[in-house]
């Protein structure tokens, strides 16, 4: 079976599914798209099997799979990984990849692309909004998480890389992480399969 993924390390969404593979170690090949060029100077390859253009596009023996969430889910299952194992792991997974791409991955990434940009193309009260928004979040997460290491339980699975997406980079997002959140990012740091962005996906390949 062979599994090419591509991606760029400034997309958290791309981030979750190079590291979901990796902790539950499938080989893939990782291919590093330019996200900042034209969407029309991507490889073609890659605009023929991604609708929007978008990462992350996942290749499984040449059939494309879209969308961060579809795909954690797709792999889950496929493989009986990372939650996959029980239907109470992939339930358990179901809700967190709900919870995070309807909350703390929408806000997240909004203010770390509005620091980027020096908050150009935010009407007023978008960012007071967005912060409000993660302060719920935030206490969202602890009650998540709760006395357990990680969103799974004892080890990590589809939520955790989903929500890892964009909380690694919450000092980026200008946010401060709760004590709970920041013991998480540590433990998640230390996993064997965790790399840094760019490790993910290195330029020019």
């Amino acid at each position: 079976m062979e599994l090419v993924l591509y991606g760029h390390p400034e997309s958290g969404h791309a981030i979750k599914v190079a590291l979901a593979l990796d902790l539950a170690g499938i080989p893939y090949q990782a291919v590093w798209v330019d996200i900042w060029a034209e969407p029309s100077s991507r490889p073609a390859e890659f605009l023929a099997a991604s609708p929007f253009a978008e990462v992350p596009l996942l290749l499984i023996d040449g059939q494309p799979f879209v969308q961060s969430g579809a795909i954690l889910l797709e792999i889950s299952t496929r493989f009986g990984v990372l939650g996959g194992e029980t239907a109470k792991g992939l339930r358990r997974g179901r809700e967190l990849l709900m919870w995070e791409a309807n909350r703390i991955g929408m806000c997240l990434p909004q203010l770390r692309y509005a620091a980027m940009t020096g908050n150009q193309g935010y009407p007023q009260g978008t960012l007071q909004w967005l912060r409000h928004r993660y302060t719920t979040d935030s206490a969202s997460f602890e009650r998540l998480i709760g006395d357990h290491p990680y969103f799974h339980g004892v080890s990590p699975g589809i939520g955790d890389c989903a929500i890892w997406g964009y909380v690694q980079f919450i000092e980026e997002a200008g946010v401060q992480a709760t004590p709970t959140m920041q013991a998480w990012i540590d433990r998640m740091r230390t996993l064997d399969g965790m790399k840094a962005p760019v490790a993910f996906f290195p330029s020019g390949q």
